[in-house]
């Protein structure tokens, strides 16, 4: 017969290597969950409803994010996930321009001339399609208030 001695030192380590390759292989294969979507949405309705100018920062584990006036959506390795607002419309501002500086804590005052130029914003960043982008490591969520212009800005 071919077969090989029970004994044989050999065979021992083959099948010792073979199970650490295996179990390398099964290890590897595993992924990370999908993001939390409507954690996030909970934490921007949160804000929504507060009866004051409010804010809060919610960690993402999202590598892509799209957010548009009544959803949010996360995207990572381990699949995407979507999630509507109870409370909205919020006003998507990108990352780098004026209504993300006022999302991040901003006076409004302070990085537009007028309300109305603030409220001209507003309107012009509700209107822009919501698409995939890079997600920053956390979300910001604010309600404010200025000279009766109301807006929930989300940066993400």
């Amino acid at each position: 017969m071919f077969d090989a001695p029970i004994e044989s030192l050999s065979l021992w380590t083959a099948l010792a290597l073979g199970g650490v390759v295996l179990l390398g292989v099964v290890g590897g294969l595993s992924s990370p969950p999908a993001p939390d979507a409507p954690a996030v949405a909970d934490a921007i309705d949160r804000v929504a409803v507060a009866e004051y100018d409010a804010s809060a920062t919610v960690h993402l584990d999202a590598e892509s994010v799209r957010l548009g006036t009544h959803r949010i959506a996360l995207r990572n390795d381990g699949g995407t996930s979507h999630a509507t607002f109870a409370f909205g419309p919020v006003t998507p501002a990108t990352p780098g321009t004026p209504l993300a500086a006022v999302a991040r804590g901003s006076s409004p005052e302070s990085v537009f001339d007028t309300p109305a130029a603030f409220e001209s914003a507003l309107a012009d960043a509700r209107t822009t399609n919501a698409s995939w982008h890079a997600a920053e490591e956390s979300l910001v969520v604010r309600r404010i208030s200025w000279e009766g212009v109301d807006a929930l800005v989300v940066v993400a």
